[in-house]
């Protein structure tokens, strides 16, 4: 794959004293880099898990230094996107891998750490084929009455039923998925999706707040009618800011609670 050089910094056009502040800005050239490297992800030039070129290697496909290439690099392994790997070089990263698993799931047991009280046992209730409301539509900027899957799960620790969760999906990325499907996977359900129908889901953004268990969600997660759940509403989105999951959840917190650490 041949690359146009980028402009360096000093190439660009030289702003007068009295120029008006609408002038274009300026890119910083790390940032130009990530971009492409973004860009090669989202086509899929390299896959979740496997290796990217060297930065020598990338540094003269860009035409550009080492370190700027290390730079880009840097950026895109603290958004979780590449892994370094001593001595055998930098990753795409992928949700099979243990530390990235537990990065959208955010329920720490009231003793222990993530993961430590092993993997969820997981019941599909259900994966079908529906028309997206208005809010479905929305968050996943489609077109009401577009078609998604709508899947329903849950998520048991210790034989304990402790995480509700509904899921809509874009219909046509993901087609082929089946409650089956969801079954007999082993692993994470994005790794799934990563392996599976290539969409990698790399940020999300979530919303909370606190409800009553009804409706039916009490009978699901056994405890009382009326006892305070966790809801969390999570809009996932792949490269290029694209939303591709739309998941509410609903958490009992008597033995769990809520963990994220800010920076």
């Amino acid at each position: 794959m041949s690359t146009t050089p980028i402009p360096s910094a000093d190439q660009s056009p030289a702003i007068s004293a009295g120029a008006p502040s609408l002038a274009p800005s300026f890119s910083p050239l790390y940032r130009q880099i990530k971009s492409m490297l973004l860009n090669s992800l989202r086509l899929g030039e390299w896959k979740p898990g496997e290796a990217i070129p060297s930065e020598m290697d990338l540094a003269t496909r860009f035409h550009v230094s080492q370190g700027t290439v290390r730079k880009a690099i840097d950026d895109l392994a603290a958004e979780n996107l590449l892994v370094r790997r001593q001595g055998k070089g930098t990753f795409v990263a992928t949700h099979a891998e243990q530390q990235v698993q537990f990065r959208f799931l955010k329920l720490v047991p009231n003793s222990g750490t993530p993961g430590s009280e092993g993997p969820a046992q997981r019941e599909i209730i259900q994966c079908r084929r529906v028309s997206a409301s208005l809010d479905v539509a929305r968050a996943l900027d489609l077109r009401t009455g577009d078609a998604v899957l709508q899947a329903r799960r849950v998520l048991s620790f210790v034989d304990t039923p402790t995480i509700l969760e509904d899921i809509w999906l874009p219909a046509a990325p993901f087609k082929g998925l089946t409650a089956e499907r969801l079954t007999n996977h082993q692993g994470p359900m994005y790794a799934l999706f990563e392996t599976e129908f290539n969409v990698r889901m790399v940020r999300a953004e979530e919303k909370i707040r606190a409800e009553p268990a009804t409706d039916g969600l009490e009978e699901l997660l056994k405890v009382d009618r009326g006892t305070p759940l966790l809801s969390v509403e999570r809009i996932a989105y792949t490269y290029k800011d694209i939303p591709m999951e739309l998941r509410r959840g609903y958490y009992r917190t008597d033995t769990h609670y809520y963990h994220n650490r800010l920076s």
